[in-house]
C-alpha cells in the first residue's frame, strides 16, 4: 500500500487541509477508484472504506489484486470540519452554498478537440487517447478556490479509472444505487451483492455530479465521433447509497465491504472465487420515474410507511400535524413504487420533500437530483 497526500490551497493564512489517497495493487494495471463521504455528514461509507483498506492491504500482500485500486476514505475535508452548534453540515459548503457533489469540471470539449486528430481504427487505442487527454485537460485546470481544488483532486485521481465507486448514504433509507442505463449490465452484480432495493438509472441527471462527470465525457465523445471512430465507454460509475446517516455500525460496514469485495472479485479485479450471486431484490428503474413526495403544509411530520416498503398509488405515507389548529394533513404519493428514502426531519415546512418513491414509468425530465 502506498499513501499519497494531496494538499489543498489554504483559503486563509494559517489553515491547511489535504486529501489522502491509498493505492493498492500493480500501478500499471487498469484502475478502480473508490471514495467515501463526499457529503461529509454521510459516514457509513467512511467506515466501509476503513474496512476495505484493511482487506485490500491483505489482498495486495497475498498477490491477489489484478487492478490498481485507489481508495479515498475521506473525500471532503472541507465539509467534515463544518460543525455548527454540534450539528454537522457536510452536504453544502457554508461559504458558497454549493452542494459538494455538484459542479465538477466538464472538460468534454477540450478532450474531444485533443483526440480528434488521434483517433483511428483501434478502439482500445482510442480509449487510451481519451484517458490521456482527460488527465491532461484536468491538470490544465487552475482552481481559484479551495472547493474547486478539492473537486479537481478527486477528478484527477479518478479520471482514468475503468470503475468509479462513490460511497454515500441518504437520510433514512434502504440500500440503493445510482448508475447509467449503459452501465447497468456491469453494475447489476454489485446491486445483487449489496442487496440494493432500488437501482436508479440516468445518463445525465443534471448538476455535473462526481459519478457523471466521467461517464458523460465518454457518452458525449461517443456521440461526437459516431460514424467516424469506434469509441467504447472507457469508464462506468456507481453511487452507492449505504442506507441512512445513522446506519454506522461494524456489522453493516463489514457486510458492505464484503459485498464490494465480492463484486470486485466477480469483476476480475481480485483473484479468487466470489460468493454466489444473490437475487436482485428490485428491478432497475429510471431515475426519471422517482417521485419526490412533498407536503403542502408545515407541522409535525409523522410517517406512516417505512423505507423499503412498496407503496400503492395514492397511499398515505405520512401526516403533518398542526398542533395549534389540530389540522392533520395527509401526505400521499401519486404513483406506486418502492419508498426507498425519507427525511430525518420531523418538523416539516410547506413544500418540503419528505420521501422518495421509485416508480417504474418515467415522468420527469431535466434536473433529476435533490438540491
Amino acid at each position: 500500500m502506498q499513501q499519497q497526500s494531496h494538499p489543498l490551497p489554504s483559503p486563509v493564512p494559517g489553515t491547511a487541509r489535504q486529501i489522502e489517497s491509498f493505492h493498492f495493487g500493480p500501478a500499471a494495471a487498469p484502475k478502480v477508484y473508490i471514495q467515501a463521504s463526499l457529503h461529509a455528514d454521510e459516514l457509513p461509507g467512511m467506515l466501509v472504506a476503513w474496512y476495505l483498506k484493511q482487506r485490500l492491504a491483505e489482498l495486495e500482500n497475498a498477490g491477489r489484486l489484478n487492478r490498481h485500486i485507489v481508495l479515498v476514505p475521506l473525500a471532503n475535508p472541507i465539509g467534515l470540519e463544518q460543525v455548527l452548534m454540534d450539528t454537522p453540515l457536510g452536504r453544502y459548503q457554508l461559504e458558497s452554498g454549493e452542494n459538494f457533489n455538484r459542479h465538477f469540471a466538464d472538460v468534454t470539449d477540450a478532450v474531444g478537440d485533443a483526440v480528434a486528430p488521434l483517433l483511428g481504427a483501434d478502439p482500445a487505442q482510442n480509449q487510451q487517447h481519451v484517458r490521456q487527454a482527460l488527465r491532461a485537460a484536468l491538470l490544465a485546470q487552475q482552481p481559484t478556490t479551495q472547493l474547486q481544488a478539492q473537486r479537481l483532486v478527486l477528478q484527477r485521481l479518478a479520471c482514468d479509472a475503468e470503475m468509479v465507486l462513490d460511497l454515500h448514504c441518504d437520510f433514512e433509507a434502504v440500500e440503493h444505487l445510482y448508475t447509467t442505463p449503459e452501465a447497468w449490465p456491469q453494475v447489476e452484480p454489485l446491486a445483487r451483492y449489496l442487496g440494493s432495493q432500488a437501482s436508479l438509472l440516468a445518463t445525465d441527471s443534471g448538476g455535473q455530479s462526481f459519478d457523471e462527470c466521467f461517464t458523460l465525457v465518454w457518452h458525449k465523445l461517443a456521440q461526437r465521433f459516431a460514424g467516424q471512430f469506434e469509441l467504447p465507454m472507457g469508464s462506468f460509475s456507481v453511487t452507492l447509497e449505504l442506507r441512512g446517516q445513522g446506519d454506522v455500525s461494524h456489522a453493516l460496514a463489514s457486510r458492505d465491504s464484503q459485498a464490494i469485495l465480492n463484486y470486485l472479485t466477480h469483476y476480475g479485479a481480485i483473484s479468487g472465487v466470489a460468493d454466489a450471486l444473490p437475487e436482485l431484490l428490485y428491478p432497475a428503474t429510471p431515475l426519471a420515474a422517482v417521485e419526490p413526495v412533498a407536503t403542502p403544509e408545515g407541522g409535525v411530520l409523522v410517517f406512516c410507511a417505512l423505507p423499503g416498503e412498496y407503496v400503492d398509488a395514492g397511499q398515505r405515507i405520512a401526516e403533518v400535524i398542526d398542533p395549534l389548529t389540530d389540522r392533520v394533513t395527509p401526505v400521499h404519493n401519486r404513483q406506486a413504487g418502492l419508498l426507498y428514502a425519507r427525511s430525518l426531519r420531523r418538523m416539516a415546512t410547506a413544500g418540503m420533500v419528505v420521501a422518495h418513491v421509485a416508480g417504474t414509468e418515467a415522468f420527469r425530465s431535466g434536473y433529476l437530483l435533490s438540491p
